[in-house]
């Protein structure tokens, strides 16, 4: 019998469990199936039609053109609008964010539990849905300072998942190191928790500020023009294609610049722990009388403002249109197409997904890493601009498929596919590598093998991608309008056309029909969280 070890030198991910194989067996060879690589590299390629578009558009264009549709005072505004809603946004995100994960994660605050479910509960109320219930209870409700309160109240909860989970992790003894250094507390969580947070808190805002840039219904119903919502009035009144690509093409600069702008102050800091042992869990920092009140009143005006508006607001319309408003033809219908396009989806890109994040746990290379980074950049653009790039590409070179099934389904395969590979690979990284070598060396396939040991492992983390995924396209509201087959309604397009009409009543129940979809994702979503911490 012997014992095997996971080298870190061939690219493997080391393990910590030891495998016993039978005598006489041999590990297979590590020769990668073809299949995988070219999936992989055909998903990739895929993922890079949108920024191919926006370069071919450009040269089509002209030099000229560009200058002409780029440099006027329509796009400085828009600019100016988009610099000031993210400028004041992003920092209120981070502080509510950090605020609440502190005082549910290290505080003895009452009912910290409770109030860590509602801090992620947003999640689960479309940021569309946020605008029409405070436009509905104030109608005069719009410009910045309505845009800036409606989008930290959705998107806060993209800062508090991570840095709650960073303060979980987190091992104790520093603070304690410092505070016996005579530090005092405010020193120790400015000088020692916060620098363990700046992962955390550079990907939420990373999150937040790419959705900022790529939401159009919520700052649509607040008549705050943003770059999506002025690609998508261009695209929709008057069908001009080159204003509306060129308008494509700097948001795309946009986002590329947020990425660059991450990678380049993420650092290369060490945040591991060293040491013997393992870390433990943090004592619970007495608040006293005189915090807890302010703490608790920041919580309820949290859960007030981010679930109470919504909901009373929908109980208001439904109970004014009583059974009337559920007798619409169109709904159950959209509930249905939702689920079907939402599962579909979320299957189509988890099997996407498959090689990719295989082929980055068991064979890293520059090659895969580029492949992976071609995915990373796709999602970050906003829907808008791969609707627009699909739909110009079927349009001039593939007309059959021009607002069918199948091009709907390859939208929502290029913008989510993140979700389900980050998922993926953290579970096929769990799996040990000596259970698929076993396999092959008892005659299977390294597709069979694939198959009967490592994804049977990564299931938990296949099921999280899929519910994200599925999360994601249930609430997709641009990319679906443009793109969608005629004569389809989602609850997203179908709540979109009644608050378009005015009739907020009848767009109750597609709001309510969603918030419900979600809140069982959303759940699962954080009980995952907190299994992945140990807690």
């Amino acid at each position: 019998m012997s014992t095997s070890h996971s080298p870190v030198s061939d690219g493997q991910l080391p393990t910590t469990s030891n495998t016993i194989l039978p005598a006489g067996l041999r590990l297979p060879g590590r020769q990668l199936p073809a299949w995988l690589q070219a999936s992989s590299l055909l998903v990739s390629v895929l993922a890079l039609l949108p920024l191919a578009f926006i370069i071919a558009v450009s040269l089509q264009t002209g030099w000229d053109n560009v200058v002409q549709l780029v440099f006027r005072p329509r796009v400085g505004e828009l600019l100016l609008n988009t610099s000031m809603l993210m400028l004041i946004t992003v920092p209120l995100c981070v502080a509510v964010g950090i605020a609440m994960a502190w005082l549910t994660e290290r505080s003895n605050l009452p009912g910290r539990r409770i109030w860590s479910v509602l801090a992620i509960t947003p999640l689960a109320v479309p940021a569309f849905v946020h605008s029409y219930a405070w436009i509905s209870l104030l109608p005069a409700f719009n410009g910045l300072s309505a845009a800036v309160l409606l989008s930290v109240i959705a998107y806060f909860p993209f800062i508090y998942l991570p840095a709650s989970a960073a303060l979980r992790r987190m091992d104790p003894a520093l603070e304690d190191s410092a505070a016996s250094l005579g530090l005092s507390p405010w020193a120790v969580f400015r000088r020692v928790t916060m620098p363990q947070l700046k992962l955390a808190i550079w990907g939420g805002t990373l999150l937040v500020s790419l959705h900022l840039l790529a939401e159009y219904g919520l700052y649509a119903m607040l008549r705050f023009d943003t770059f999506t919502t002025a690609i998508f009035d261009q695209f929709q009144s008057s069908f001009n294609g080159p204003a509306a690509n060129m308008l494509a093409g700097v948001l795309a600069l946009c986002c590329l610049a947020l990425l660059w702008l991450e990678a380049g102050t993420r650092g290369n800091a060490r945040y591991a722990r060293l040491g013997t042992g393992s870390a433990r869990n943090s004592a619970p920092v007495r608040l006293g009388w005189r915090w807890t009140l302010p703490a608790l009143l920041l919580c309820l005006l949290s859960a007030a403002l981010t679930l109470g508006v919504p909901l009373i607001t929908l109980g208001h319309w439904l109970w004014e249109g009583g059974l009337a408003a559920w007798n619409n033809d169109s709904l159950w219908p959209a509930l249905q197409q939702t689920m079907l396009f939402g599962a579909l989806g979320a299957v189509l890109t988890v099997l996407a997904a498959i090689p990719l994040a295989w082929l980055s746990i068991r064979a890293p290379s520059k090659l895969q890493r580029l492949q992976e980074g071609c995915n990373y950049i796709t999602s970050a653009l906003p829907g808008i601009v791969t609707a627009l790039a699909l739909v110009t590409i079927t349009i001039n070179f593939a007309r059959p498929l021009y607002q069918t099934v199948f091009t709907i389904l390859l939208a929502y395969l290029l913008m989510f596919l993140p979700r389900a590979l980050v998922s993926l690979r953290a579970g096929i990284a769990q799996a040990p590598t000596e259970l698929e070598n076993a396999a092959r060396s008892l005659g299977s396939t390294p597709s069979q093998a694939l198959w009967r040991v490592t994804l049977r492992l990564a299931a938990p983390g296949a099921a999280a991608g899929m519910a994200m995924v599925f999360l994601a396209i249930s609430n997709e509201l641009t990319a679906t309008l443009l793109l969608a087959p005629n004569g389809t309604r989602t609850l997203a397009t179908g709540f979109w056309a009644m608050t378009s009409e005015i009739d907020y009543i009848m767009a109750a129940p597609y709001a309510l029909l969603m918030v419900l979809l979600s809140l069982p994702l959303t759940w699962l979503l954080h009980d995952h969280s907190k299994r992945s911490a140990g807690r």
